[in-house]
């Protein structure tokens, strides 16, 4: 029965509360994973479907880094794992929870698709079960396709209703994230709850992942081997760039407010693709080119954001620019290039 065990952590002088990222193993979850370690207890849930465990080796030499190898697909009790049971959950319980959990691969979109609609209904579920259970605050990551494809250059604010093709190779991640809104929307309804919805915009960064056709993470990487920068889809493709640090703080403000609707996380500024392809070649000094290949399903060109409410109401907007951001995800490859490429070559032919 939900509600029976309230969370009071944070009535206990001196005690961490205890928080959840579902997904936290995966590129904007252990970055949010290892902001947090700051100041609470924090349980990464993830099975590493497309994340990588070298995104949270450094954490887990933390102590009050826990990571749980779990589906959220499937139903799971957290008071169950040996491993959790120094954090006294029976007690404390559980104070936020982030569900960052879906699948968000390029490349291998189209393996993945049944995990991927499942994680959006099932898992989503079963997160709202979670927060029920310990009467917890949820921040629920959403994402910009809930709008449907850029049809214009106009900056949409939360209530654009965007037209997603619901029968279309896309539509169990796109069409997913919109179900997944309704499941936090309506059970709000039912038991009067502020759990709340972060539309992310295209995010980039250290730990995003590599081979994947993601673009800016590959062209620093061929950037320093001097191969080709491969862009999947036009010279005209632009998109909107938010770094991961950005984001992470997004999330945390949002989770701290009592904003129970829809929040645009991400960068109002418009760049082309190739330009940014240019900018890395010369922060390298790279010989390297640029090609083009045909579009992958799950790298579109996105809307831009309106985020005049996350200014309004959370204080927050990129603080890190481009330049700034590309500098710092460049030092991140360059120090851990012999990993980075043992990654891409194990990874190569999946």
């Amino acid at each position: 029965m939900f509600g029976l065990k309230k969370n009071v952590s944070a009535t206990l002088a001196g005690k961490k509360k205890n928080v959840v990222v579902l997904g936290g193993a995966g590129f904007i979850g252990s970055h949010l994973c290892e902001e947090l370690l700051r100041e609470n207890n924090v349980i990464c849930v993830d099975t590493f479907l497309t994340s990588n465990v070298e995104n949270i080796r450094f954490l887990m030499q933390q102590p009050n880094f826990i990571f749980i190898k779990q589906d959220v697909n499937q139903p799971f009790d957290l008071e169950s794992f040996p491993e959790l049971k120094s954090l006294e959950i029976k007690i404390f319980g559980i104070s936020e929870i982030y569900n960052l959990a879906c699948p968000t691969s390029a490349k291998n979109f189209n393996k993945l698709i049944v995990d991927t609609a499942l994680t959006n209904s099932l898992g989503v579920k079963n997160a709202i079960d979670l927060a029920l259970k310990y009467d917890a605050q949820l921040v629920h990551a959403s994402s910009a396709v809930v709008y449907g494809p850029r049809l214009s250059n106009d900056y949409l604010k939360e209530d654009f209703l965007g037209l997603v093709d619901f029968n279309s190779p896309r539509s169990c991640y796109d069409e997913g994230k919109k179900f997944a809104e309704t499941l936090i929307t309506t059970y709000n309804l039912k038991f009067k709850k502020t759990f709340k919805i972060a539309r992310i915009f295209r995010t980039y960064g250290p730990r995003l992942a590599l081979n994947d056709g993601q673009m800016v993470s590959d062209f620093i990487l061929n950037s320093l081997d001097n191969k080709d920068l491969i862009i999947y889809g036009a010279a005209n493709f632009s998109t909107s760039l938010c770094f991961v640090g950005d984001i992470v703080d997004g999330l945390m403000r949002l989770m701290k407010s009592d904003l129970a609707r829809p929040v645009n996380l991400g960068s109002n500024v418009d760049v082309l693709i190739k330009d940014v392809a240019q900018d890395i070649i010369k922060l390298t000094s790279s010989k390297s080119k640029i090609v083009y290949k045909e579009p992958l399903h799950f790298i579109t060109q996105l809307p831009l954001p309106d985020i005049s409410l996350a200014k309004n109401i959370l204080g927050w907007y990129p603080l890190v620019s481009l330049q700034n951001g590309l500098s710092k995800t460049l030092d991140y490859m360059r120090a851990n290039k012999v990993i980075l490429n043992n990654l891409v070559n194990n990874n190569h032919d999946e």
